[in-house]
C-alpha cells in the first residue's frame, strides 16, 4: 500500500510539474508574440511618413523636428521697422570658406528666411518658393504676399519630398524663419517639417532655442527699432553659441521693406 501510494504521490508531482511547464510555456509564447507584433508595428509606423500610429503620431515628421533641434540656432525679430534675422554659423573646419555656408537666403526682394537643419533641404523650399514669386508676379504684376509664400511652402512640406518613388520620400528636415514686408507691413513666420506655420513677434529655432525664446520672452517689446532688434539677436546668440561671435560665424540680414543681408564689416559693426 505504501509503494502504491508513493507511485501515485510521483504521478501527481509529474502530472504537476508538467502542467506548470506548459503553462509557463503558453506564457512565454504569448508574451514572444505580443513584443513580436509591438516590434513589427513600430517598425511598420516608423518607416512609413504618411501613416499614422495607433495613438494618433507620425513617427517620421516627430524624428524630422527632433532633428531640427541639433541644428544652428537661429533668431528673428520683428519690430515696426522691419524684420531681423540672425543665424548662427557653424565653420568645422578652419579650411572651409564661411561665406560659402548660406544660413539666410533671399526668397524675393521683399522675402527673406533664416534656417536650421538640412540646408540641402532648405534649399529645395527656397527654390520652390522663389518659382512661386516669380510666378505670381509674372502672373499679377505684383508681388506675392508674405503670408501666401509661407503657405506655398508648406504645401510642399506637407508633400513629404518630390521622389518619384513613396518609399524614397520623407519630411524635409528643416525649420524656418520666413521674414517679409508687405501691404500689410513687416511679418515674420515659423515653419516646422510638419507644414504647419504660425506668425510671431519673435522667434528662436536650432540647438539652442529653448534659451533663446526665453531670452526673447524677457527682452521683446513692440516698439524695439530695428538697431535695437539686431543687438538683442545677436547678444542671444552669444549666450547660446560655444564658440565667440564672429564676422565669419554668425549672418545677419533685414527686410525693411526690402530685403539686405549684412557684409562681414556690417555684422563686425553690429558685434
Amino acid at each position: 500500500m505504501a509503494c502504491h501510494k508513493d507511485k501515485k504521490q510521483v504521478v501527481e508531482q509529474i502530472n504537476t510539474h508538467s502542467n506548470k511547464t506548459n503553462t509557463n510555456k503558453k506564457i512565454s509564447s504569448y508574451l514572444s508574440r505580443i513584443r513580436s507584433k509591438m516590434f513589427l508595428t513600430r517598425t511598420e509606423y516608423d518607416r512609413g511618413v504618411n501613416t499614422f500610429s495607433p495613438e494618433g503620431r507620425l513617427f517620421q515628421v516627430e524624428y524630422a523636428i527632433e532633428a531640427i533641434k541639433l541644428g544652428s540656432t537661429a533668431i528673428g525679430i520683428k519690430t515696426k521697422e522691419g524684420v531681423v534675422l540672425s543665424v548662427e554659423k557653424r565653420i568645422t573646419s578652419p579650411l572651409l570658406e564661411p561665406s560659402s555656408v548660406e544660413k539666410i537666403m533671399e526668397i524675393d526682394e521683399h522675402i527673406g528666411c533664416a534656417m536650421s537643419g538640412l540646408i540641402a533641404d532648405a534649399r529645395t523650399l527656397v527654390e520652390h518658393a522663389r518659382v512661386e514669386t516669380q510666378n505670381h508676379r509674372f502672373s499679377y504684376g505684383e508681388p506675392m504676399t508674405v503670408d501666401s509664400t509661407t503657405q506655398a511652402l508648406c504645401d510642399l512640406a506637407l508633400r513629404f519630398g518630390e521622389g518619384d518613388e513613396e518609399s524614397m520620400s520623407r519630411p524635409f528636415g528643416v525649420s524656418l524663419l520666413i521674414a517679409g514686408h508687405d501691404e500689410n507691413g513687416p511679418s515674420l513666420y515659423y515653419t516646422d517639417p510638419s507644414g504647419t506655420f504660425w506668425q510671431c513677434n519673435a522667434k528662436a529655432i536650432g540647438s539652442g532655442s529653448e534659451g533663446a525664446d526665453s531670452s526673447l520672452q524677457e527682452q521683446f517689446n513692440k516698439d524695439l527699432s530695428l538697431k535695437e532688434a539686431e543687438k538683442i539677436a545677436l547678444s542671444i546668440l552669444k549666450q547660446v553659441m560655444e564658440e565667440k561671435v564672429t564676422p565669419n560665424n554668425v549672418d545677419i540680414a533685414r527686410v525693411s521693406p526690402t530685403y539686405h543681408l549684412y557684409s562681414p564689416s556690417e555684422v563686425e559693426d553690429v558685434i
